[in-house]
């Protein structure tokens, strides 16, 4: 099921939505300032997003903008200025639509399960974390637009990851999972070969990692 991040300071209206959207199957991560919403998207992956345009700490046109040159997620604004120049605005920042306040829950569930199902054909499944992506059909990986070639072993030991994003992933459980049916054997020097070269090709610092993280004596985790 998809996951919704909420990004609206109106208390009231935030519950009111996610008891809704939670009801209705979905998985709900509510926040209500643009700084709350910035280390929610880092630490999850997140599949549609709800979005106040006036936040307490800034404005949600300028965070759209912001987040849509390293995420691709549909964004719809929840706003009580629905002029056209407001509504033009925001199709410039990026939104894919509006909702207007006050608004009836039964509409925003239209247009959410309307947008996502728009979108899942191409976002079926893609992992997205920062300004990695990984397309798990094609098993093609891409750094912002640049695409990065990747061995076998590389691959399999990307997508373990990420597909275990926030999960410690010991080294006794890499190691098995890199034995392949072949019988070709990885032990834990190769393991932390492809590790460096991995983090070498998808340009992460092994001094401060932002995609790998080492938990020493223990084995490796894909984020925080």
């Amino acid at each position: 099921m998809s996951t919704i991040l909420i990004i609206e300071d109106d208390i009231s209206l935030n519950r009111g939505v996610t008891f809704a959207l939670k009801k209705e199957g979905y998985e709900v991560i509510s926040v209500y300032t643009k700084e709350e919403g910035k280390i929610a998207i880092l630490q999850n992956q997140i599949d549609f997003l709800l979005l106040d345009i006036n936040l307490p700490d800034g404005s949600g046109l300028d965070f759209c903008k912001e987040i849509n040159d390293k995420m691709d997620f549909p964004i719809v604004f929840f706003t009580a200025n629905d002029t056209e120049e407001d509504m033009i605005k925001g199709f410039e920042s990026g939104c894919d639509d509006y909702i207007s306040k006050p608004f009836s829950i039964g509409v925003l569930k239209f247009k959410i399960n309307a947008i996502l199902k728009r979108n899942c054909g191409e976002a079926k499944n893609i992992f997205k974390y920062k300004d990695l992506k990984i397309d798990f059909d094609s098993r093609k990986v891409h750094k912002r637009d640049e695409e990065i070639y990747l061995t076998a072993t590389e691959y399999k030991l990307l997508e373990l990851l990420s597909k275990n994003k926030g999960r410690a992933m010991t080294k006794e459980i890499l190691l098995d999972k890199l034995w392949d049916n072949n019988g070709n054997y990885v032990d834990e020097n190769t393991l932390s070969v492809n590790i460096r070269r991995l983090r070498k090709k998808i340009k992460d610092d092994s001094k401060n990692p932002e995609y790998i993280i080492t938990l020493f004596g223990i084995g490796y985790i894909m984020g925080e």
